[in-house]
């Protein structure tokens, strides 16, 4: 564990408005993780890896769609507009949300400043993807089952989506942001990290306002009774028992991949390190978490859970770090939308949606190549505009 200070939530090697998330990364190790984001001419990767679970369906668990039939195609009409935009042709409509609009907007907006390659991957979903993707198993396995039921997905599936997980991270040959589609992911997320023997269950966020986290720890609890786990279970065998495809090419990933990687999410990505370090021994553990660094939005930094009543996935990182001896550390984007004219943009600020398809660690990237907060509020708005006024 590092034991230098401790750097402070705004930091002068982050654009204005930013913020540190975790307390165990010196400033000159964030400077380290923050370069080869900062580099003027540099080209990344964008990874996204849509999948689906059927956690997802049980009523109340995510806002990701305000119905748990409208949550099965969530993935591609996120995916779909993170590619075509607001004016473009679409062939799933957007879930209905309580309040908000879905952070693949946020995505596109700054997605369209960067110059970044997207590839998309498809796994475990309800429906074909309409749009060029990597497809990581056979068709129709469809989405993991709910993690209820101590048996989420085969042991065979899991091994298999790992290699290819693998196989993806060895491949790349530039800096990745890792991002992902997963309706209800936080609930499979604060699953894993429990097996793992991290808690967790307090410092898990969600899609909904107030995340509900007595229904997500009965599922957890259901299902891990219901696998009975040994006590150190290895990685692939929480995964087969409550994980979702998602996080099992994402770990694999993590695992194999030698350039630094920007995960963009909040405590689905946090459980996706915790299954790669699990993975590892000490000298490989600690090279993977000088590489990756997490990038977030606002909202979900500052959001407070738990009896610390202290910023929830700051809190996280920091436990995830302690349980196997490593640094690690995020940072949010400083966007923010309290003046926004845009209703549906300032719901942001009163804890809907907060965070997802990577919105934040784009929006971050954006600002560390220079675009202004204002700049990029500015085309939020606008693309709220034209999907307003889309058919």
């Amino acid at each position: 564990m590092d034991s230098s200070p401790s750097i402070p939530s705004e930091s002068r090697a982050l654009p204005e408005g930013c913020r540190i998330l975790g307390g165990s990364c010196a400033e000159a190790r964030l400077v380290q993780r923050l370069s080869p984001w900062r580099s003027a001419g540099q080209a990344w990767d964008l990874l996204v890896l849509l999948a689906a679970t059927r956690t997802a369906e049980h009523p109340g668990i995510s806002a990701a769609g305000a119905t748990p039939e409208s949550r099965r195609f969530t993935a591609l009409a996120d995916a779909e507009l993170l590619l075509e935009g607001p004016g473009g042709k679409r062939r799933w409509p957007l879930p209905p949300l309580p309040a908000g609009v879905t952070p693949a907007l946020l995505s596109h907006v700054a997605l369209g400043l960067l110059p970044l390659s997207p590839l998309l991957a498809a796994v475990g979903l309800e429906h074909p993807a309409p749009f060029p993707h990597l497809r990581l198993e056979p068709p129709g396995l469809g989405p993991a089952d709910c993690l209820s039921g101590g048996k989420a997905m085969s042991l065979a599936r899991v091994e298999r989506l790992w290699r290819q997980g693998m196989h993806l991270g060895a491949r790349l040959r530039r800096p990745v942001l890792l991002t992902e589609c997963v309706p209800g992911g936080t609930t499979t997320a604060q699953a894993v990290l429990t097996a793992l023997g991290i808690s967790a269950g307090a410092l898990i966020s969600g899609s909904a306002r107030q995340p509900p986290q007595t229904l997500k720890r009965m599922l957890v609890e259901q299902g891990l009774q219901r696998a009975a786990l040994p006590e150190r279970p290895s990685p692939e065998a929480v995964l087969a028992a409550v994980g979702d495809p998602f996080q099992v090419v994402a770990a694999g990933f993590l695992v194999a991949a030698r350039q630094p990687v920007l995960l963009g999410g909040g405590s689905q990505m946090a459980a996706v390190l915790a299954l790669a370090l699990s993975a590892l021994d000490r000298t490989e553990r600690d090279a993977l978490s000088d590489r990756v660094l997490l990038g977030t939005t606002a909202w979900l930094a500052e959001e407070r859970l738990g009896p610390e009543h202290q910023p929830a996935l700051g809190i996280l990182l920091d436990r995830i770090g302690r349980h196997f001896d490593v640094s690690l550390t995020g940072a949010a984007s400083g966007i923010r939308f309290h003046n926004s004219r845009i209703q549906a943009l300032r719901d942001y600020e009163r804890g809907f949606v907060k965070e997802g398809v990577g919105a934040g660690a784009l929006l971050l990237l954006a600002q560390l190549q220079g675009h202004s907060s204002s700049a990029l509020v500015q085309a939020c708005e606008l693309a709220v505009d034209q999907l307003q006024a889309s058919p």
